[in-house]
Order: structure tokens, then sequence, then C-alpha cells
């Protein structure tokens, strides 16, 4: 047996304790296929394996997982330069996944990023060695590379600058060739004055020289990534071109040199079809490489809001230090017409400041000492001076950069089927192109050889998989681009589909359908209990809670003028009440079923509940030893955003629910106010997921509205979660959507855009997969014995330029999409 290389790993892994773990560990890892050793170590809580194929790592921590175990793994981004196609993704991802360490790679063309999925302590530098012996460039994105936007803008604009040049150079060498041919052919006269001034020989060679200098010169690019991939035996994109105009070449020297080597009749030249096909594809790269720029434009203009240097206090002197030197703590100046550079608190001064590019609205925000400013926001007219709380990759607008960069880099179950025909595209397109040419050089009219050329040289020519493998990614790009732009953050590029698919929308009540300031609005004292006192106490044991309820009656107490004094011995219940000692008195507050559950009877109240409850008011008790003492009433506005919101959402065929804590008679007036469809009332912070649960049982698939917090479990288990939020105090974690505003419209917004970018997507996948099957038969000439027709090299080349550009301008139609009139409706 022939000697293997063998591959060496680490694997840090958690929750070993004692020796039968090792043993647990060193079994599970032995059974994966490919294994040659495996050594654990339980001080050091790391595995040591031996591969014979380093692709089966993911295999080993999958393996060790299985087991119980938990193996280290962290994700990094890495910048991939040199990828021109679709059939180069795939090249990549697999140069990745059998790199020794590498777990998961997934690559995005549109974007050229790849996401790497690492065991924790893997070699960076194996992995960007083994994208660069795949023929790429790999650059880490992340707070170690913090100038790399910089260069990757850089490396753009080189790109695009070379393409305009060598796109120049080939047209100025291609136009005579061009117009001399074309006029022999279709200008009567220009054939004989050009054997006449010239000679039929001396324009050979100068259509020889101009041909060659294209080739390979601007053409170069072409044969530089095509050849070697031919030789890997994995051809792309570059292959095809450098196979179809390299045969149009040759074939064109040897009648020019060597026209004895051909049959009788067939020494014609195609000179100006190598060259025409080069200048063609060059022009359509310039093209697809200024779309692509477009396509990205969102990332870009919120890279743009971040401040380059900030003006820091240290040691008593005011220094300008570049953005990557503030630190948490620093006190950080702003003046007038200057952005905040990074998040924090306003210690002095004041301001109104610009923050639309967090919440999309227009009108500037008071800012006063304790309020919280957001880096990347511009401030308006006044000065002040704040603590830096969240720096670097910590601050609001760096999440909603990553955030936007990660649902961009997103594959979307479509995408796999895509990938696969990519994978096999090219082979298949060289295995067409030669059954063509055998076909005409044995069934082809004469002359035969000269017919086969051209028509096998059009099928390399014509086919496109750039389209195939634009036609997803793009769309994603833009549409997420535009989302972000509209105060719609898609943490995962999946949801977009989900959101599609949506039947259904429920809504967390409070905070989300209304402003989450409730207000108390009555106090009905019970005989024998004084107004005034019931305050002071209800108050004493709300002071100690966090509920927006809680805060309201506080608020009120304060008001006043009343004296709270401190409670003792709170006791929380979620989803009924809270108790506390005050002043040696037992005072307990909550809904009707906790006086229920106390054995407390409401029914003095129940004809002014009911009264309170039909004008959206939700009623609570309070006792005092056990005693009934008062009825309070508290109520939340409803959102100006939230009827028109609603209605949109009716006028997309949705259906509307309302998932909330309070008593069904108020839950029913709100209902009847906003023309809801469905009413769960009464339930629980436990029962949400229920809720949920319930409502995709009868109307099919669910997003879930609420704040993200409270609503987190709810969120996580419906279809899509849309998390409402504003500023830095957003919680995303269980979402897959964030709404950057308590805006309610964006949540029609989202679902608006969501189908419009489906069907973006659809169009050019239907537009990048019909071209290639309608096309490729016409340029293998199937038209010919019924209608005469033939596809020349030169069209082809045309063709495919404009086929990816197509498929990249579509995708940019995206950048228009607006709120639909329906959703325009009050500010808030």
């Amino acid at each position: 047996m022939p000697d293997t290389t063998l591959e060496p790993i680490d694997i840090p892994v958690l929750g070993m304790t004692c020796a039968s773990c090792v043993v647990r560990v060193e079994k599970a890892i032995a059974a994966v296929p490919g294994v040659e050793t495996a050594h654990v170590n339980l001080a050091a809580e790391r595995a040591h394996v031996e591969l014979r194929d380093p692709g089966q790592t993911r295999a080993v921590v999958e393996a060790i997982r299985n087991a119980g175990y938990e193996p280290l793994q962290h994700e990094v981004e890495l910048a991939i330069r040199g990828m021109t196609c679709a059939s180069c993704v795939g090249r990549v991802e697999r140069a990745l996944v059998q790199t020794p360490g590498v777990l998961a790679a997934q690559v995005n063309h549109a974007t050229e990023r790849a996401q790497v999925t690492l065991l924790e302590g893997a070699d960076m530098g194996a992995v960007i060695a083994a994208v660069a012996q795949a023929g790429y460039e790999a650059e880490p994105v992340g707070e170690a590379a913090p100038d790399l936007a910089d260069r990757e803008q850089a490396a753009r604009e080189a790109e695009v600058a070379g393409l305009k040049r060598s796109a120049a150079l080939a047209a100025i060498a291609t136009a005579p060739l061009f117009f001399v041919e074309m006029g022999r052919h279709f200008v009567p006269g220009v054939h004989h004055w050009l054997a006449g001034a010239i000679g039929e020989q001396p324009w050979r060679l100068a259509s020889f020289a101009l041909a060659a200098f294209v080739l390979f010169g601007p053409g170069l690019r072409f044969f530089r990534k095509g050849v070697p991939n031919l030789v890997r035996r994995t051809p792309d994109m570059n292959s095809l071109v450098v196979l179809g105009a390299s045969a149009a070449f040759l074939y064109s020297a040897v009648a020019t040199f060597a026209p004895g080597l051909l049959p009788a009749g067939a020494d014609h030249i195609y000179y100006e079809a190598a060259a025409v096909i080069v200048t063609l594809i060059l022009v359509g790269r310039l093209f697809e490489a200024l779309a692509k720029g477009r396509t990205s434009q969102a990332i870009k203009r919120l890279m743009t809001l971040q401040a380059k240097t900030a003006r820091v206090e240290r040691a008593g002197e005011v220094l300008d230090l570049p953005i990557g030197e503030v630190r948490v703590g620093d006190v950080v100046l702003v003046r007038p017409g200057e952005r905040v550079p990074v998040d924090g608190e306003v210690l002095d001064g004041g301001s109104y400041v610009d923050e639309s590019m967090i919440t999309g609205e227009p009108v500037p925000v008071q800012k006063r000492p304790g309020d919280v400013v957001v880096g990347g926001t511009l401030n308006k007219t006044g000065a002040f001076r704040f603590r830096a709380t969240k720096v670097g990759a910590a601050t609001m607008l760096s999440q909603i950069v990553r955030m936007v960069e990660a649902a961009q880099g997103a594959k979307l179950p479509i995408q796999a089927l895509v990938d696969k025909v990519t994978g096999w595209f090219v082979p298949a397109v060289i295995a067409v192109a030669i059954v063509t040419f055998a076909a005409w050089l044995v069934f082809g009219a004469t002359p035969a050889l000269s017919f086969a050329l051209v028509n096998a040289v059009a099928v390399l020519i014509i086919a496109c998989p750039c389209a195939m493998g634009l036609a997803t990614p793009t769309s994603i790009m833009v549409g997420t681009g535009r989302a972000a732009e509209l105060g719609v953050l898609v943490r995962r590029g999946e949801a977009l589909q989900s959101l599609r698919d949506v039947q259904a929308v429920a809504f967390d009540k409070t905070g989300t359908l209304t402003l989450g300031r409730p207000a108390l609005t009555d106090l009905e004292p019970a005989p024998g209990h004084d107004e005034a006192e019931v305050l002071r106490l209800v108050a004493a044991v709300e002071a100690r809670s966090e509920h927006p309820v809680a805060l309201a009656i506080v608020e009120a107490a304060r008001e006043r003028g009343l004296a709270v004094p401190t409670a003792e011995a709170f006791v929380a219940t979620p989803g009924f009440g809270v108790e506390a000692m005050v002043d040696g008195r037992r005072v307990q507050v909550g809904a009707d079923r906790y006086m229920a559950r106390l054995g407390i009877s409401t029914t003095g109240f129940d004809r002014e509940a009911e009264r309170l409850a039909r004008e959206a008011r939700t009623p609570l008790y309070a006792a005092v030893d056990g005693e009934l003492a008062a009825m309070l009433a508290v109520a939340d506005p409803i959102k100006e955003t939230a009827a028109p919101a609603l209605k949109a959402l009716h006028a997309q065929g949705l259906k509307v629910a309302m998932i909330t804590g309070d008593n069904a008679l108020t839950a029913r007036a709100v209902a009847d106010r906003l023309g809801l469809d469905e009413v769960i009332a009464e339930v629980l912070p436990d029962g949400k997921v229920a809720a949920v649960r319930d409502l995709q049982g009868r109307f099919g698939r669910l997003a879930f509205v609420g704040d993200g917090i409270n609503d987190a479990p709810a969120l996580a288990a419906a279809d899509v979660g849309v998390a409402m939020g504003a500023g830095a105090d957003i919680a995303i974690e269980s979402a897959d959507v964030v709404l950057m505003r308590g805006d309610l419209r964006a949540v029609a917004t989202a679902l608006a855009l969501s189908r419009a970018t489906l069907r973006n997507i659809r169009q050019n996948l239907v537009w990048a997969f019909g071209y290639n099957v309608v096309l490729i038969p016409v340029a293998a000439g199937v038209l010919y014995p019924a209608f005469g027709l033939l596809l020349s090299p030169m069209v082809a080349a045309g063709a495919m330029a404009l086929s990816s550009v197509s498929v990249l301008a579509n995708a940019l139609r995206l950048r228009a999409f607006r709120a639909s009139a329906s959703l325009e409706g009050p500010s808030t």
C-alpha cells in the first residue's frame, strides 16, 4: 500500500471530566472514515487527530458533538480576489473545505467574500495558502484588518481602471479588423479595392498582428486564468474564452502562413472574430464590474457614516485621535456639524442630532445629559461631551454593517441547485462544442472545416455561467441593502425567502402596537379606603418593578406629590402580579386572575372594569392585608402608524393577529379599533410560544412582531421573527429581521420588499437559464437545416457579454423600491 500523507489537526474539546470521557471521544473520532489516529488530552482539553483526508474534519467535529462534547470553533470572513465567474465559487469552496481545520465554507461571487467556519486555533496562513493554490487571493476581514475596506475599494477601482484601459486598447486594435472585414462582406467594391491597394496577403499579415495584440495584450488576462484551469481540469469562463478565441486565431494563422495544410476552399481567416470576442467580453466585464460596485452601495453608504477621527480628552488635553484609538470610557467632544464618532452617553452640553441613518426619521432628536448617542449620527446645532460606551466592532453602526453583510452573503435554498448546475456547466459546454465541431465536420456543408470551426467557437463563446452564478446573490445584495436604507435589517438572508411565504402576521401589543408608555387613567378605591393612601402603597410596591405599567403608577404618585415609601419582601409572579410589605402592611397588585388566585373577590368592580376594558384601558386591582382596596386602570396609546400598517398588511392578503397578556375585553377593544382578524388574550409570558403554534396551525406560515426582549421565545418559534426597536436598544439575537424604528409600516415594507426580491431572483434565473438553454443550440447550428441561420462568434460574444450585465441591471432595479402609497401616513 503506498504511503499516505497524514494531515494533523488539533481540536479543543469542552465538557470532558474524566478518563472515560477521553475514551468516549477517542472512540467517536476513530469511527470516522479517514481517521488514522486520535489522541485526546484531558488536561489540555484537546484532541490531536491525524487524517488521511482533511476534508473529513467536519465529520470528526460532528462525531465529537454527537458523543456529547463541544468542539470549539469560530467564523472568519475572507475577501477573495480573482473570481470571474460562478465556476470560481465552487473551486474556492472546495479548496477551503479541503484545508485542515476548516469545517465549512460559503463563497459569494457577488460580494467576493467567503464565510469560513474554523476550528479554534486553526492555521489562518494555511487557509489563505489553500486559496492561493487554487489560483486566487484571500485576505481576512475584521478587526485585524481595519483598513481592509479602503484597500478593497482601491482594488475595485484599480480593477475598473484596468478593464477600461484594456477594453479601450482592444477596441482600437479591433476596429480596423472589424470594419474592413464587414466592408469586404457587405459593401460592394471594398474587397477589390483592398486587394488592389494593399493586397490579400499583406492584409492577412496586418490582421494577424492586430489580432495577436488584442489576444495577448488586453486579452492576456483570460489566458492567465483560463489556461491554468484547463491544466487543472477545472475549466471556467476564462477557459471558454481562451478556447474559442484561440481556435479562431490559430485556424486563421494556419490559413495565413500554411494554407496548404487546409482543404481546398477552407483557407478563410477569422482574425476579426477572435479580436471582437475578446473586445466584447472585456467590455462586458467592465460593465459587470461597474454594476457589481453599485450592488454594494448600501454598505458603502453606511461605511461613509463612520467618522475617521475623534476629539478625545486625555490627561487634561484634547487630542485628535484616529477612530481606532478611542477606548471605552474616553470623554469625547462633538462640535456642530460633526459626526458622532462612537456610541456613548451624553455628559454635558446639548444639541439636536440627525439619527436618520438609524431610525429613518428626518427630524433631528434632542440630546441632553444622560441621553444615548450613536456613532455615525450627525450633530446639528449644539456642542456636547459624551462618555464612550461602545467602540470599534461593538458600535451600533458596525453591528448594522455586519448584519447587512451577513445577509448579503447568505445563500437561499434555491442557490444550491444553481451551484450544482454551474459545477458541471463549463465541462458540458466544452463537450457540446466538441460534438458540434465533429457533427459539422462529418455532416456539414462545404467547406465543412470552416463551418465546424465557426459553430464550435460560437458554442464556446455564447455559454455564460456568470449570469447563473450572479442571478441570486446580486438580487440579495441589492434587496438587503435597500432594506437597510428603509430601516429594515435582514439578519439572515434566508429570511427574505421566508418572509415571502408568510400568510399571517402576529403582533405583541405593549410597545409594538402601542407606544409602550402607559399612563394611569383611573383609580377607584373600595369603600373604607382612601385614594391617596392606596396609591401611595401601590406605588411603593410597583417602584420595585421594571414593568411599563409599574412605571406609570409610580409616575402618577409622584405627579400628585405623594411620598413613596420603601417596600420590603418584594415578590413578582410573572403574568399575575406583585406583592410586598409596605409600612408593615401586605400590599398585592395585579390582574383579576391574581386576585382570584389569592381568593379575593373583585365582583364589586365588574361593571366598571367592563366599561374600562371596552375603552381599551387595562384594569388592575390592589389588595391591602388580604382585602380588596381599589381598582386601577392604565391605558397605553396605540401608535399612529398601527392602523395604516395593518391596513397595508390586509391589502397584501395577510391575516393579522395580536397576542397579549391583557384581559379579553381590553384586547378586543384594541382589536376592534385596529381591525385585527384574531386576538389571543390573557396569555402568560410562557404561553406566547403556544399561541404562535396555534396561529401557525390555523393560518400557515407566521411572522411574529415583538420587542425582541420579552418576546424572544415567540420570535424564535415563529417562521420569521421581527424585532421592533430603536437605535442601540435593539435586542436582535432571537429575530430574523430587525426594524430600526418603532414605525409599524416597516413590517409591510419588509414583506413587500421580500416579495420584490424573490420575484427579481426568479426573473434573473429564468433569464440566465433560458439564455443558455435557447442560445447554445442556436450557436451549434440547429436552425441551419430549416432556416439557413448560423450565429456568428462575434454576435455570440456580444450576447454573452450582455447576459451577465442584464442580470445585474435587473437586480439593480430593486434600488428603486419604495414603500407603496398605502403605507404613507402620519410620521411618528
